[in-house]
């Protein structure tokens, strides 16, 4: 992947290509690569792009690396959001989750915000690329936003514990703290997000929340205390509940 990336081949070209030789700028550049990988740096951040939902996403260390497992938050969108109706991403990171729902349903009028201004910067970076009409806002969860009601809301907040040793091992190493811990007890972001729904979603409107591997029974204890009904998780891929969502009573 990495040579694929300095020499801009396909991985077809390089098998097809095998005689072909570095200059020594490109050998240069693929060593440094390689290095900085043995120290542990995601290939992500080392090529500057993801795959996410069958789109390619640009990446930088402003912005958590897209995932397979929130895939499953998208499905979840597109099957609940109504036609032609707005949608909300709070804590947008790179955009992926907008920019997918965007990419997939050009009819839905797409928000999506962020507190970091660096990590709307790469958001609309991945919208222009994929032609997606996405309005970015600069916003800590509700507050920055305008006074509006959303058909759906949706959002991958910070769900790590803030001594979980996960943060000091493999790929977390290197992304933005902030999004992966509230440097509390990873409830800290649904607590924000559920009590501040009911006046930011329309009646019979959704909220869909990603959390950790373990908090699914958190999240939808935290919805029961608010105006929703049919409050249920969904199972990711590996059979682990990854989303949990409700709708607002009508």
């Amino acid at each position: 992947m990495l040579l694929m990336h300095v020499l801009e081949k396909t991985r077809i070209q390089l098998i097809t290509q095998s005689d072909y030789e570095l200059s020594s700028s490109e050998l240069e550049a693929y060593q440094s690569l390689v290095q900085r990988r043995v120290l542990g740096e995601p290939i992500a951040y080392l090529t500057g792009q993801r795959e996410f939902y069958s789109l390619t996403l640009q990446v930088t260390p402003d912005v958590l690396i897209p995932r397979a497992d929130t895939e499953l938050l998208v499905d979840l969108a597109l099957q609940y959001a109504p036609a032609r109706s707005s949608l909300l991403d709070l804590g947008t990171g790179s955009g992926a989750i907008a920019v997918a729902l965007a990419h997939e349903r050009p009819d839905l009028q797409v928000w999506a915000c962020d507190i970091s201004s660096a990590a709307l910067t790469v958001a609309q970076r991945n919208a222009d690329a994929h032609q997606c009409n996405i309005r970015f806002l600069v916003s800590d969860w509700y507050a920055g936003l305008p006074d509006m009601l959303w058909d759906t809301i949706v959002s991958n907040p910070p769900y790590i514990e803030q001594h979980d040793s996960h943060l000091g091992q493999g790929d977390l190493r290197f992304e933005p703290v902030d999004a992966l811990t509230d440097h509390a007890d990873g409830l800290t972001a649904y607590r924000n997000l559920i009590a501040g729904a009911p006046q930011r979603l329309l009646a019979g409107g959704w909220l869909l929340l990603e959390h950790g591997y373990d908090q699914a029974q958190a999240v939808r204890t935290l919805l029961a205390t608010q105006r929703f009904t049919q409050i249920q998780s969904w199972c990711d891929m590996n059979g682990i509940e990854r989303v949990s969502g409700a709708q607002l009573k009508t």
